[in-house]
């Protein structure tokens, strides 16, 4: 028989002719060179770094105020204002910084206001919410009900002085004055304030020609439960003047501010793409974000519930280890970021506001649904935005699957039975793949703990797991595949044999490899069309990703080397036909991919919401069952290209030694888990337990407690603090929002520091029995403007809340989770400290609050007060604390003072 020959040199399998008598016999040798492996693999690592580059860490210059003139943006201009606003520390609410903090402010819109174009109105405001209370049911808030009381803000409205009409048609621009009590706030948010200033400033110079006002809004609160955007939205007389809402926030230090979510109406994210000189967005974090995956909230979502605006949210998301840390200053804040924003949002306003149609009306209705076709969107690196709606990615979606879905048809009927059996197992390789590459990823994940002095010795140096994580997944991935490989070709052999009986049996074997390496590609394109199925009935908007790493192969395959003729040999895969189909899914996924893994590494400081609650492992796993799904996502092509190839010892070898090198490092602590600017989070507090009191004279019992949001015992920190500290779980501490299940205390001098007049006190002073029992209770916080109630809904159906004469929360219908409805009250100096709560219980309530796996009753009513305040045995603490430790500051986190009391059940 004589068989063309297949194949070329190096890239493609080699051909060897061999010639007996007057018949030719051709032997297929199915060998790819390992350089051409090794040269793409270079290819894919210098190429994503070099997109994640541009996409995200490059920056424009920043300009000085004679640069851009009255109309421009000035990083320059912006960054005074940033060291002003950090100059005076940590401003939380109810604290002197602040009010510094909010004249400061104040001032400068003063200025912006006097030099204001002639042709323009500027309307300045220092708006007083005397109170409140934001009942959102949504993301974080559910069960919660979120009380404040004496804030202020500074509000500037912007418009053309000739034209009243567009007073009525508002675009906001918001962010929040406001830090936690933990952090200077350089990123979040006084860079926010800063480019609205000047923002604001260059506005000022070109409203005459608007159509729309803008309105400014510095507002505070923010951190203790978005209450300041709350107050505005719903008692400020500007507010139903607003049209649409632009929010601005950090989670992070610097870098490129991207949109992270928009919507629901498109209107503002396609403009925004039109107008933005450096456009930055991704869907995928707007899904990440919407899925609770990251345990946050902005002022973004009260103007879209409670206001039904629909808009933008813009955050910095640079170095977010260092959110809410000591380590949120100045120094970190990279140049170039406030410039990036500025000009971003400088050009945007000045397009949407000089528009006849700004979009009006509510975005969504009561509930917080949408019928609006929303937009996906996408940057191409930084340079290019791509928007279009939900509607025609269905279309596009719908036409791809039906295609995709007819051509594998097509295929397997022509193919038969052969073709199914080969699908199946090459399928089957996939899922070998899939569970390769997370168990190879999670055996690391659970052996970190064993070897490193902290679970998780990646945060300070991300670049780490790529040696930790990213090489066994690749590992894995390629053993799991190759071993779908081997059953695979042992089929397509014997299939072989049958269907070409007089080629040689090496032949047979050679061709078994070619088309087995075809399958394992095809496989890739069947992984991905699964995905944008799914992706398209769930209706997630980064299913776009799906599409181009379905498409893009799927073209270049179509194009060089598919066949739906199964009498035809098979062909070795052409090189090019990799370079073609990965050039343009790695260039929009490249970047974000990086960006995204980069997130969640700085996330995990603050991965324990109740330290102690989740084995130390956890943080782990997350991070290597995501690297785990980036190595089997991405490299399913490629990896394919490998197994007839000499490069399955060097990948071997090369996997290895990464992971070998980068656990050696963590091992011997060469690279330090934490450093001084990427700190753990930890929280000192002053406890003033009088749980159980119920009006009977007791001792308090006070102590340190120290605890930690970042995986990891306090073992070698309390070493270095000395002061008798005690670990361990034996003592769990309830903070009524949180509990601590691990941490450390101690009792050495907490007796001073307080006074049992700051005790708050919880007194009954009315209870009712009967079949409608009502308990009237009063509460003390004494020298507390920031508490937290809990309410046992086991217990009670509802209740009201006074501050004085004041109705703050009304009887109605109060959502709950695990059993308590919690409510946090902030204000100002100014604030109430003494309430009345009236509470209504359940008909024939049973002791559903009694565990069934404790003796411990839970009691009807749980209060914690913070105080502001640094005693004498925490300032002790907090001078010995270790320089890789910081503080962590969020709006359910006691400060540094904290009394607990309590009422039980049987009061």
């Amino acid at each position: 028989m004589r068989q063309r020959s297949k194949g070329s040199a190096q890239s493609k399998p080699s051909s060897r002719t061999e010639t007996s008598n007057s018949e030719d016999t051709v032997v297929l040798v199915a060998k790819r060179s390992k350089y051409v492996i090794l040269a793409l693999f270079v290819l894919v690592a210098y190429g994503t770094w070099s997109v994640y580059q541009h996409q995200f860490l490059n920056l424009p210059k920043p300009l000085g105020a004679e640069e851009v003139g009255k109309r421009g943006f000035s990083e320059h201009e912006a960054i005074k204002h940033v060291k002003a606003l950090t100059q005076l520390g940590p401003h939380p609410v109810g604290s002197d910084a602040l009010d510094h903090a909010l004249q400061y402010v104040l001032q400068a819109t003063e200025t912006i206001k006097e030099k204001a174009h002639w042709e323009v109105d500027v309307e300045l405001d220092l708006f007083h919410a005397k109170s409140g209370a934001n009942l959102m049911v949504g993301g974080l808030f559910k069960g919660k009900t979120l009380v404040y009381s004496d804030l202020n803000h500074v509000v500037l409205r912007i418009s053309p002085k000739y034209a009243s009409e567009a007073a009525e048609n508002a675009i906001l621009v918001s962010s929040h004055i406001d830090t936690v009590f933990s952090a200077e706030g350089a990123g979040d948010c006084s860079s926010c304030v800063a480019v609205m200033l000047e923002l604001a400033r260059g506005v000022s110079q070109w409203a005459h020609g608007f159509k729309s006002a803008v309105i400014f809004l510095f507002n505070t609160g923010e951190e203790e439960g978005l209450n300041g955007a709350h107050s505005f939205i719903t008692q400020h007389p500007w507010s139903d003047t607003v049209t649409m809402a632009i929010d601005l926030e950090a989670m992070g230090v610097g870098g490129k501010s991207g949109i992270f979510q928009a919507g629901p109406q498109p209107w503002a994210i396609e403009n925004f793409a039109l107008a933005a000189k450096y456009p930055s967005g991704q869907i995928v974090a707007q899904d990440v974000f919407k899925s609770g995956a990251i345990k946050s909230a902005t002022d973004f979502q009260v103007y879209q519930e409670i206001a039904g605006l629909s808009g933008l949210d813009f955050a910095y998301a640079d170095n977010t280890a260092v959110y809410h840390t000591k380590n949120d200053k100045l120094k970190l804040l990279k140049p170039g970021s406030l410039q990036h924003l500025g000009e971003n949002m400088l050009a945007f306003l000045l397009k949407v506001a000089t528009s006849a149609h700004l979009p009006k009306g509510k975005a969504t209705d009561s509930r917080g649904k949408s019928g609006q076709d929303t937009a996906i969107y996408f940057d191409i690196l930084g340079a290019y935005m791509v928007v279009f709606r939900q509607r025609f990615a269905r279309m596009l979606y719908n036409s791809v699957i039906l295609q995709s879905i007819l051509i594998w048809t097509t295929s397997l009927f022509m193919g038969g039975y052969s073709a199914m059996v080969s699908l199946a197992l090459s399928s089957l390789s996939l899922i070998l793949m899939w569970i390769c590459a997370i168990g190879f990823s999670l055996l690391v994940a659970f052996v970190l703990p064993l070897v490193s002095s902290s679970p998780i010795p990646f945060v300070s140096s991300p670049w780490l797991v790529v040696g930790l994580f990213g090489a066994p997944a690749v590992l894995g991935a390629f053993t799991g595949q190759h071993v779908g490989y081997l059953i695979l070709v042992k089929y397509l052999t014997k299939t072989f044999s049958r269907r070409n009986v007089n080629l040689p049996f090496v032949v047979q074997d050679d061709l078994a490899k070619l088309d087995a390496e075809r399958w394992l590609f095809k496989a890739g394109l069947m992984q991905w069309l699964v995905l944008l199925i799914m992706g398209n009935f769930y209706k997630i908007g980064s299913s776009y990703l799906a599409l181009v790493w379905l498409a893009s192969p799927a073209f270049a395959y179509g194009l060089l080397e598919a066949t739906l003729s199964p009498a035809r040999l098979p062909k070795p895969l052409k090189t090019v036909t990799l370079l073609i189909g990965l050039s343009v899914p790695f260039l929009l996924s490249s970047g974000i991919i990086i960006h995204l893994v980069a997130t969640l590494i700085g996330s995990a400081v603050r991965l324990e919401r109740n330290p102690g609650s989740n084995p130390e492992w956890l943080g782990n796993v997350i991070i290597a069952v995501l690297i785990a799904a980036i190595a089997c996502l991405t490299l399913v092509y490629l990896l394919s290209y490998i197994h007839i190839s000499g490069a399955k010892v060097p990948l071997i070898t090369v996997t290895c030694f990464l992971f070998g090198i980068s656990l050696t490092m963590v091992r011997l602590g060469v690279v330090p888990p934490f450093t001084e600017d990427t700190a753990r989070a930890v929280n000192v507090v002053h406890v003033v337990d009088m749980r159980g009191a119920n009006d009977k004279k007791q001792e308090p019992v006070s102590r340190i407690s120290l605890f930690s949001t970042t995986p990891g015992n306090l073992i070698k920190e309390v070493e270095q603090i000395g002061e008798g500290f005690v670990c361990g779980t034996d003592e769990p501490l309830d903070f009524v929002t949180f509990s601590v299940k691990y941490g450390c205390w101690s009792d050495k001098n907490a007796n001073i520091g307080w006074h049992e007049l700051d005790i708050p006190l919880i007194h009954v002073e009315n209870d009712t029995k009967g079949d409608n029992r009502v308990t009237h209770v009063s509460i003390d916080t004494k020298v507390s403007t920031r508490w937290t109630l809990g309410i046992n809904t086991d217990e009670i159906e509802d209740f009201q809340l006074k501050g004085g004469p004041e109705e703050l929360v009304p009887i109605g219908d109060k959502s709950n989770a695990d059993g308590w409805h919690i409510i946090q009250f902030s204000g100002g100096k100014k604030a109430p400290r003494k309430f009345s709560l009236m509470l209504f219980w359940a008909n024939n309530h049973t002791r559903k609050s009694q565990k069934k796996d404790s003796n411990t009753e839970q009691p009807l009513l749980k209060l914690r007060t913070d105080v502001d305040r640094i005693t004498s045995p925490t300032e002790t603490v907090l001078k010995k604390l270790p320089q890789w430790c910081s503080l962590f500051g969020k709006s359910t986190s006691p400060l540094t003072l904290a009394f607990l009391s309590s009422l039980s059940i049987d009061f």
